[in-house]
């Protein structure tokens, strides 16, 4: 058990570091003046070091602690770019510091992508290793230092391609911002399988003091020639550390569960077997978390929703192997390729996924509108379904687009859209903002070889269970907050009013004028304006960037982006922890299971390690798709290249979607992918840039290229390591 002293003692030395006349202290002198004993020099240890990675503190010169800023001193996680700068992220987001630090490449001593540091603010521009002060080309116009401590490194391991020059082997990391070449000795380890120059590796990075010559580490794995089949995914699995196969134990867990629902348990809940309730997902879906039925009322002319999800929490108890396994993942990753789940396939594809014809436990919400869509009232229950249907979203589509006579089904989707759509309207109406945009499903053959990119549409099937799913997770929340019951929320905050200036000025740069973009009507107005035109994607994309990224808390602060007071995550535990924790806490709340108030404090750990887990899956799931939409435009380079005089090059209709001086850049709609037509390959003529109307001018035939145009590309170069397509003109065909 903990000594007294450390319920309090992070608070006392943060006060004390805070004082106007605190004088910088060690860990002798602080043990003093704290009035602690030998005893706790070790507590004290710890917390010091614990508050120094977080930033609440900072040690100086003669190993003293300070505030950091009070000693000019920035904290954070550091983030390179591929061109060697890097910023050191704020993470507090306070507006006295919301900005983050810029680092010159020259001033990120040995601190690595990802690494936590310690860096001082330069106050008259840069500040080189050996001290020497200069003015930077972005002095004057944003916050400048240099990096002087490690705090943490972010990564033991890097994957990347080992190579050879004349006198060393070195390892080029898949990771552009990995900016520096690793130092390998092949054979130093024994492998099941010696590296090649050409091969991917996994190299165990040495310990690194010295900016003045390269990392150095060990190869630890060997995982096969850079070009095979399923040797990038691999990569990238290496890459973000996840997991290929569940524990020996957590398997056994999962083995011992029954593939149909107990009876006894059916019996003690309600029964809703004989509810016409469908499922709506992806064609190749097999975990399904979600099912709707939706009425008419016929007495208030309004609508009741009944969102049925998985009641996962009844198969996974707290604390027991499977919840450990699936806190420790946090969430399923989807890569273009497999899927890594959260739960072993005998829980998420089978007994937990809400599957036709068979009989589930769910946990279902059901919620009465007005006419009007107003929330009228609310019940939660522990319920037992057998789902009437299962659809794909193309097969909803087709029905909504048909009759609303032509079946049950269709008379059921019918009825369903009518509410959603009026969901969305009001949603919309209350500040909400469009987001989405089109994703690329990229479809592979036996050996994960990409063979066909599909552009999927966010249609009125999609939007119908997304409205749906949506106000069960409001419901949910609000439940949650008012009964003041400790749960984990989904939070979006509220973005810097800096950055909102910088893509304010970004969007003017396309010619939209624009007023106040912290007004969310105005916000709105822009993002109706550039719907359907080239730079939507474009400015879409930049704002992602200007807004605050969601996240999990305890605290219920609202979703930014969705325009909702309250909100959470509910709808789907099969693949998401956030959810499993948050139907434990409404069945708790509601006593329909044992009352067990979770510690504040271990759920901001969970919250705070599902957020990072969510980010991760992320990276991954979008460089999975990338490196496979790279490798379709690859493989069309070299069938071109292999049938040369037999068959004419496949081009495709792009649209021009910027103008930099040294070329065009061009997004394919039909595959969501931007690439550079080079102005080396306008050679029709000789063309001019002009900045000021953003376009090419060619000098003898006036032809103008600017925003908007429509061309007709082909592939010109596809370089899988820098993750970029180069197109040029498509030859026209007499």
């Amino acid at each position: 058990m903990k000594s007294p002293v450390s319920t309090d003692l992070a608070a006392r030395i943060l006060r004390l570091l805070a004082q106007p006349k605190y004088q910088p202290l060690d860990k002798v002198e602080l043990t003093k003046k704290l009035g602690l004993k030998s005893d706790d020099r070790g507590e004290l240890k710890e917390i010091l070091r614990a508050l120094e990675v977080s930033g609440k503190i900072a040690r100086i010169r003669k190993d003293r602690y300070v505030i950091p800023e009070a000693a000019d001193l920035f904290t954070g996680v550091i983030k390179f770019s591929d061109k060697g700068f890097a910023f050191v992220i704020n993470e507090e987001g306070d507006a006295g510091s919301g900005e983050d630090l810029y680092i010159a490449s020259e001033n990120t001593w040995v601190a690595l992508h990802g690494d936590r540091v310690v860096a001082r603010v330069m106050r008259d521009g840069f500040e080189d290793s050996r001290g020497r002060r200069y003015r930077g080309a972005a002095a004057g116009s944003r916050r400048e230092g240099r990096v002087i401590r490690i705090l943490q490194r972010a990564n033991e391991t890097v994957v990347g391609t080992l190579q050879r020059s004349k006198q060393f082997h070195y390892v080029v990391a898949d990771d552009p911002r990995f900016i520096h070449n690793i130092y390998v000795h092949p054979g130093q380890v024994a492998l099941p399988h010696e590296p090649l120059v050409g091969d991917k590796v996994v190299v165990r990075l040495e310990e690194w003091q010295s900016r003045h010559v390269n990392p150095e580490g060990k190869i630890i794995e060997t995982l096969g020639p850079a070009g095979k089949a399923g040797v990038d995914m691999l990569s990238i699995i290496r890459k973000y550390h996840l997991p290929e196969e569940f524990p020996r134990e957590v398997m056994q867990a999962a083995e011992a569960i029954a593939e149909e629902v107990d009876a006894a348990e059916s019996a003690q809940r309600e029964d809703l077997r004989h509810r016409f309730i469908l499922t709506i997902d992806p064609d190749d879906a097999k975990d399904f978390d979600d099912a709707i039925e939706v009425e008419q009322l016929p007495a208030s002319n309004g609508w009741r929703l009944s969102v049925h999800i998985a009641d996962v929490s009844h198969y996974v108890p707290p604390g027991g192997v499977l919840d450990k396994e699936a806190f420790t993942r946090g969430n399923s990753v989807y890569l273009a390729d497999r899927v890594i789940p959260m739960l072993p396939e005998r829980l998420s594809n089978g007994v937990c996924s809400l599957k036709p014809h068979v009989d589930r436990l769910s946990y279902s919400v059901f919620i009465d509108f007005s006419a009007g869509a107003r929330i009228r009232g609310v019940r939660f229950a522990k319920t037992v379904i057998r789902s009437a249907q299962r659809l794909t979203y193309k097969q909803a589509f087709a029905l909504l687009q048909g009759s609303p006579k032509a079946s049950p089904v269709a008379e059921s989707l019918h009825r369903a859209w009518k509410l959603a759509s009026l969901l969305r309207a009001k949603r919309f109406a209350n500040g909400s903002l469009e987001l989405d945009m089109p994703e690329v499903k990229v479809h592979l053959d036996a050996a994960g070889r990409p063979v066909h990119l599909e552009k999927v549409e966010n249609d009125i099937s999609h939007q119908l269970i997304e409205e749906f799913m949506l106000a069960a997770n409001e419901v949910v929340a609000r439940e949650l907050k008012n009964r003041q019951f400790p749960a984990i929320y989904r939070i979006h905050e509220d973005p810097d009013a800096d950055r909102l200036l910088e893509f304010r000025d970004f969007v003017q740069s396309y010619d939209y004028r624009v007023g106040d973009l912290s007004n969310r009507a105005e916000l709105q107005k822009l993002l109706r304006a550039v719907r359907g035109k080239p730079e939507e994607e474009a400015i879409k994309l930049a704002l992602l960037k200007s807004l605050k990224r969601a996240a999990y808390e305890t605290s219920p602060l609202g979703h930014y982006g969705l325009a909702k007071v309250n909100y959470t995550h509910f709808t789907s535990p099969i693949r998401r922890y956030a959810d499993l924790v948050v139907h434990r806490s409404l069945a708790m709340l509601l006593g329909e299971e044992k009352r067990s108030r979770v510690a504040a404090a271990e759920l901001t750990r969970v919250a705070a390690h599902i957020s990072n887990t969510e980010r991760i899956a992320q990276d991954a799931e979008r460089e999975s798709t990338k490196l496979k939409k790279l490798e379709f435009f690859q493989n069309l380079v070299r069938d071109r290249e292999r049938d040369a005089g037999r068959a004419g090059p496949t081009s495709f209709p792009a649209t021009v979607v910027d103008v930099r001086n040294y070329g065009l850049l061009v997004e394919l709609p039909d595959f969501v992918l931007t690439g550079l037509v080079h102005v080396s390959e306008l050679t029709d003529d000789f063309y001019t840039f002009d900045p000021v109307r953003q376009r090419f001018v060619g000098r003898r035939t006036r032809q103008t290229y600017s925003i908007g145009d429509k061309l007709q590309v082909e592939v010109a170069d596809v370089d899988i390591f820098k993750r970029q397509v180069d197109f040029r003109l498509a030859e026209e065909v007499n």
